[in-house]
Parts: structure tokens; sequence; C-alpha cells
């Protein structure tokens, strides 16, 4: 019974990856469409295309998927007309939480989402609520491998960037939201194209969630937001402990 019972539960981890991995696919192809027909259908004259493309290929996302999803866009009559929303919040002890969506139809992903947030001890605020716990920043990640802490440093103070984080796993570069694409260009003559180059939320006020019970309900509530198919991105200001993810993580 132990074998069938952890063959069932590979079984069942790998269905949920494969799902994650099928909706994340989803949410790029929908960033795809709506850059490419906001502005350019070329990455290459299109900033914010060429991050979404950017985002693909990390995701090992085949090249005439991404081809379909841009004509799909500049198809005259074709394609669904998505808007930019952003919802705010608060989770399971007071952690504020934002959440960004592309969505046909608003009144939808309101109500779903809403319906998350009481599902998951947490409550949806009106717009602003929360956004002033965050700054908006631009910011572009680097496998270690790109180069060294020194190199990278250089080379992103003399792009323009404001800062730069590096460890054993990489290099996350901070700069002004309108600089974002430049200093994102001045790098990847230097160092090749980065991982992600993306206008991000960091929160200037964190919260420390060291109740496991807490915890648990935070991160349901986090990935039933990510799950929603019309989310692009979901943004808090908790801070776990690593011994408390290790323990939820079991």
């Amino acid at each position: 019974m132990a074998g069938h019972s952890h063959s069932k539960n590979i079984m069942h981890r790998k269905g949920a990856q494969d799902a994650r991995k099928a909706r994340q696919f989803a949410k790029i192809i929908r960033e795809i469409t709506v850059s490419a027909k906001l502005g350019l259908p070329d990455p290459a004259a299109n900033p914010r295309l060429r991050a979404a493309v950017v985002a693909a290929r990390v995701m090992n996302m085949p090249k005439d998927t991404i081809d379909r999803a841009i004509r799909k866009a500049t198809d005259a009559g074709t394609g669904d007309d998505y808007v930019e929303v952003r919802y705010e919040g608060y989770g399971p002890g007071g952690v504020a939480v934002i959440v960004e969506a592309l969505t046909d139809n608003r009144n939808r992903t309101a109500s779903d989402l809403r319906t998350a947030f009481n599902k998951n001890g947490g409550t949806m605020g009106e717009s602003n609520s929360v956004a002033f716990q965050f700054n908006r920043v631009g910011a572009i990640a680097y496998p270690a491998k790109a180069a060294d802490a020194d190199a990278m440093m250089e080379g992103a103070i003399e792009a323009g960037a404001e800062d730069v984080e590096s460890d054993e796993e990489g290099h996350e570069i901070i700069c002004g939201i309108g600089d974002l694409f430049a200093v994102r260009d001045a790098l990847e003559a230097r160092f090749g194209p980065p991982e992600s180059a993306k206008l991000d939320w960091r929160p200037s006020v964190t919260v420390t969630v060291d109740d496991a019970e807490r915890a648990a309900a935070l991160v349901k509530l986090l990935d039933a937001l990510e799950d929603n198919d019309d989310v692009q991105a979901v943004t808090s200001n908790a801070e776990i402990p690593d011994e408390i993810m290790e323990r939820l993580a079991a």
C-alpha cells in the first residue's frame, strides 16, 4: 500500500505541475497578444512584447506558439480585447496583496477574485487600499552564470540601475520604472538576453507570518489567486520564515 500511495502522490504532483505549466503558458500567450496589439508586432521595436517573448523562451515555449500569438493580435477582427486591471486586498494576518490581471470581463474577474479572498481568510479592498505599502520598480533577472557579481554590478551602474543583488542563484537588477527597457538593452548588449525584465511591486513594509497555520492559509490564498486564468501576477508583503515554508512544503 505504501508504494501505491507513493506513486499516486507522484502522479498527483506531476498532474498539478503540468496544469500549472499549462496555465503559465496561457498567461504568457495572453501577455504576448496584448503587447503585440498595443504596440508594434515586432519584438525589436516593442519593448513590452520583447519582454513577453523572453519570458516565453525561458518557459521553453515553442517558437510557433509565440509567432501564432503575435499573428492573432495583428489579424483584424480576431482575438479578445483584454484590459489591464489591478486588484488589492488583505490576506490572513493583515498581509497586503496586489493582483494584476488581463481580462476581457471585469465583472467575472472581480467576482472570482473576491471569492478567492473570502474563501481563504482574506478580504478584497478598494483600489489603492494597499498599493501605498509597495514601490513600483523595474526588475531584471540574470542567471548566476551570466557574470560574476562585480561585473554585473559594474554593468548595472553604467546602465543606470539603482541596485543589484547577487547570490549563487543569480542577479537581480533594480531600476526606475521609466528606465527599465533602456537598462535592459544596455545589459543585454553586455551580458546577453536576461531571464526576465518587467515592472514589479516591491513592499516598503513587510509583515512577518511566523504562525504555521496562518502561513498555510496565506499560501493557499496566493495559490488560488495565481491559479485564476485572468491573473498575470500576485505580490504580497509577507515574510514567511524558512523553517515554516519548509514545513509547508513537506
